[in-house]
């Protein structure tokens, strides 16, 4: 078989580039195209996904009496989901505006911190020698199998002493850093960063913080994008400690959605209008930062 640069001086530019693409297909003496059995397994996993998200629109754009004669009431979306969309912004219940900021706030504030003390601990982890490194890694990567619920009473009791009932930073100060993000800056940050990298920066006279600054963080900004992605979705459609530390005056998204109930009659359409304006936000995130989300996800799948 012919290179590439031969074809591309015998047939032009057009082969050439038809050339690279046949020998990109091949790995091993292997073709890797996939076949029609993958997109199959593909498109039903789509599907899968995309199934009570539309079933969701088909909800919100129906009324209680059809939702109560039917739980299918029909089989495509309408104009009056944007009326139910507008009842959902404009209603008594909560400010809408209020409960997007609320939730806009705790999330990029929870996920700027996860990123900078995540990446902070994971490159003492990775990188620095300290007596009872690996034991303390070992120890916060075990806090992840705490359930959160365990947690709730004490924490609770200690927002209650210090006065940060209905506050948001009763949400944000327990979200400025997780194990796993830890434990995922760690992972990722002994196979990105070399040691003569930083070993060449302390020559230079840079002191650790700037090593970490202008080192650690340029290496490791695949894993924290997808670390900071991660982080936002999480803490945008948190309802559980939202729920039982803020009040209805003060709340975020998925709490004031709750709002929407009433005592004795819930109206579903509502519900479901207001549940898809909360993930309206993710799916546009995810249009346009999932390239990176991928990216970040197959750079940390590094191997040794």
């Amino acid at each position: 078989m012919s290179s590439v640069p031969t074809t591309r001086q015998t047939a032009g530019a057009g082969a050439a580039r038809a050339a690279a693409r046949r020998s990109s297909r091949k790995v091993g003496g292997y073709d890797r195209r996939p076949g029609a059995l993958t997109y199959v397994l593909l498109g039903a996993a789509v599907l899968i996904g995309l199934g009570p998200l539309y079933y969701t629109l088909l909800l919100g754009s129906s009324d209680p009496i059809a939702i109560a004669q039917s739980s299918l009431p029909q089989l495509f979306p309408d104009a009056s989901l944007f009326d139910n969309f507008s009842k959902v912004i404009s209603s008594d219940a909560f400010d809408f505006w209020k409960a997007f900021g609320n939730s806009l706030f705790i999330a990029l504030v929870a996920s700027a911190t996860t990123v900078l003390f995540s990446t902070l601990a994971g490159f003492s982890f990775a990188k620095l020698s300290f007596k009872g490194r690996r034991p303390l890694l070992v120890f916060v990567i075990a806090t992840m199998a705490v359930p959160t619920q365990l947690g709730v009473i004490p924490l609770y009791i200690i927002m209650a002493k210090i006065g940060w009932i209905g506050s948001l930073q009763a949400v944000i100060v327990p979200a400025l850093v997780t194990a796993f993000g830890v434990f995922w800056m760690t992972q990722y940050l002994e196979e990105a960063l070399p040691f003569e990298l930083i070993e060449a920066a302390r020559v230079d006279g840079a002191s650790m913080f700037r090593t970490f600054w202008s080192i650690a963080m340029p290496a490791a900004r695949p894993a924290a994008a997808m670390l900071a992605l991660f982080t936002f979705v999480t803490q945008w459609t948190n309802f559980f400690w939202p729920s039982i530390v803020l009040n209805q005056s003060n709340p975020t998204l998925p709490v004031a959605v709750r709002l929407l109930q009433a005592n004795y009659f819930v109206d579903y359409s509502l519900v479901m209008a207001g549940v898809f304006l909360i993930t309206l936000p993710l799916i546009i995130l995810f249009i346009f930062a999932g390239r990176q989300l991928v990216a970040g996800i197959m750079a940390g799948a590094v191997k040794g």
